[in-house]
C-alpha cells in the first residue's frame, strides 16, 4: 500500500511515475476520498470544541440560577452529530483503504519504459545456449521415457496441469530443493523456516495478492483460507504487526513450499510439462531491510538465486523488467531466465523484487530506528529457485543421445552418488 501523504504531497509526480505501468488506476478517487476524510475530521473537531465550550458554561449557568436544559439539549445534539460524523469517517476510511489497495507500487527510476516482456532489458548472460549433436527432446518426453514423470496418472487423480514425480524423479526433485536450502542457509545467511501451506486473508492482503489477484488463488471458503501461491506470503507475514529493532536488520528467511495457482488466463501458454502447473515446488528467499540498503540487498538477492544456476551449470540470463511487465507490488524486479532447448528461448525461473515499503504498509512491518522513531521496513523476495522449472531445465540441458540424463556434480551427494538417470529411471 502506498503512503497517502506521499500522493497528496505531489499527485502529479506520483501519477507520472505510474504511467510506466501503461494502465490507469484510481489515484484521483483516493485523493478525493482523502480530502473528504480530512474535511470530516475537521468538522468532528469543530463539533467537539463546541461541545467542550458548552459544557464549560454549565457551572456558570447553575451559579447564576439559569436554566441549563438548553445547554444539555445542545450537547445532546452535538453528541449525535459527532457520532454520525465518526461513522462517516470510518466509512470513508474503509473506502480509502480499499481504493489504495487497488493502486500498485510506483516503479523505481531505473525501470525502463515498455509495454510487455519483449521490452525487458537484458542485464547479463551467463553461459551459452546448450548445443546438441542430435535432435534434443522436450522435458516432458524425456521424463516420460525415463519413467520419472507421469502426467497421465496425475490427470487421473486430480486433473490437467499436475505432475507425479516417480522413483528417481521424486528423489531428484527432493535433491534440488534440499540443495537449494542448504546453499542459501549455509552460504548466503538465510534462516530456514517451515511455514503453513495455507494462509488467511490478512496475509494475502499483506503481500499484495489480494484483492488484485483473487481469481488466481485457490480459496478454501469453509475456513476462509488460501493455499499459498508462494512461500513469500507466509514468510513476509511472520513479522506482521511486529516492531523490530534496527540492529536486527537485515533479516533473511528461506522456505520450501508447494505453491498453488489457478494460472487464470494462461490457457495455451506453456501448459505442457512442468512450466505452468497448478501445483509446483519452490524455494523462496525473503529479506527485511531498512530503506538505506534495500537496493543493495536486491543485487545480492539476485546473485543468491543466480548462484544456484551457476553451481548447476545451466545457461541463463538476467533481465530488468520494464514498467509494463512489472509485478503489482514491486518497485524493481530482475527476472532470471534459464535456457530451455525445447523452447529455443530463455524461460523465467526466478523473479527477484524490491517492494520498498509497499508490503510493509499493508502488513504493518515496522522497525525502531536508533533515534527511537518507528519506520516501515523495506521487503524483498525472490525464488531461489522454482524447483519444477529447474527440474525441466536439467532434463533438457543435460540430456544425452542415448536418452539418459547426466546429474550435475553438486546434486550427486543427494542422490547417493548417482551420475546419470537411464531409461525407466535406472
Amino acid at each position: 500500500m502506498l503512503d497517502m501523504k506521499r500522493i497528496r504531497a505531489n499527485q502529479q509526480e506520483f501519477e507520472n511515475a505510474l504511467k510506466k505501468r501503461n494502465k490507469s488506476y484510481p489515484v484521483q478517487e483516493a485523493v478525493d476520498l482523502d480530502e473528504k476524510r480530512r474535511s470530516l475530521i475537521t468538522e468532528v473537531e469543530q463539533k467537539k470544541a463546541e461541545q467542550n465550550k458548552a459544557s464549560k458554561q454549565i457551572p456558570q449557568f447553575k451559579k447564576e440560577g439559569k436554566d441549563v436544559e438548553p445547554i444539555f439539549q445542545e450537547m445532546r445534539e452535538l453528541s449525535d452529530a459527532i457520532k454520525a460524523l465518526d461513522d462517516e469517517v470510518r466509512n470513508v476510511d474503509e473506502q480509502l483503504r480499499e481504493t489504495l489497495l487497488e493502486i500498485p507500487n510506483t516503479p523505481h527510476p531505473d525501470v525502463p519504459e515498455g509495454s510487455d516482456d519483449t521490452d525487458n532489458l537484458e542485464v547479463r548472460k551467463v553461459g551459452e545456449p546448450t548445443e546438441f549433436s542430435f535432435e534434443p527432446k522436450a522435458h516432458w518426453d524425456i521424463g516420460t521415457e525415463l519413467g520419472i514423470l507421469d502426467f497421465e496418472r496425475a490427470t487421473k487423480i486430480t486433473g490437467s496441469r499436475f505432475t507425479v514425480f516417480h522413483g528417481l524423479g521424486a528423489k531428484l526433485e527432493r535433491a534440488l530443493y534440499s540443495f537449494m536450502l542448504d546453499l542459501h542457509t549455509g552460504k548466503h545467511g538465510f534462516t530456514e523456516m517451515a511455514t503453513p501451506f495455507m494462509v488467511n486473508t490478512d496475509s494475502m492482503i499483506g503481500t499484495g495478492q489480494l484483492p488484485k489477484f483473487k481469481e488466481d488463488m485457490f480459496h478454501l471458503p469453509s475456513k476462509d483460507y488460501y493455499l499459498v501461491p508462494t512461500a513469500e506470503v507466509p514468510l513476509t507475514n511472520l513479522l506482521r504487526d511486529d516492531i523490530i529493532d534496527e540492529q536486527e536488520l537485515p533479516i533473511y528467511y528461506t522456505a520450501y513450499t508447494p505453491c498453488f495457482r489457478q494460472e487464470a488466463g494462461s490457457a495455451g501458454r506453456d501448459t505442457r510439462g512442468l512450466i505452468r502447473n497448478h501445483q509446483f515446488d519452490k524455494v523462496e528467499l525473503v529479506k527485511f531491510t531498512d530503506e538505506k540498503t534495500s537496493y543493495d540487498e536486491l543485487e545480492s538477492l539476485t546473485q543468491n538465486a543466480c548462484t544456484v544456476l551457476d553451481m548447476l551449470g545451466l545457461p541463463y540470463r538476467v533481465v530488468l523488467l520494464c514498467g509494463g511487465d512489472l509485478g503489482f507490488s514491486s518497485a524493481k524486479t530482475y527476472d532470471i531466465e534459464v535456457w530451455m532447448p525445447s523452447y529455443g528461448r530463455y524461460v523465467e525461473i526466478s523473479s527477484c523484487s524490491c517492494f520498498e515499503d509497499f508490503q510493509a504498509r499493508r502488513a504493518n512491518l515496522r522497525y525502531r530506528g536508533e533515534d527511537g522513531k518507528l519506520r516501515f521496513m523495506h521487503t524483498l523476495n525472490g525464488s531461489g529457485l522454482a524447483v519444477g522449472r529447474t527440474f525441466a531445465a536439467l532434463l533438457e540441458n543435460y540430456q544425452q543421445e542415448d536418452g539418459s540424463v547426466v546429474i550435475p556434480e553438486v546434486l550427486r551427494p543427494y542422490l547417493g552418488g548417482l551420475e546419470t538417470i537411464g531409461p525407466q529411471g535406472q
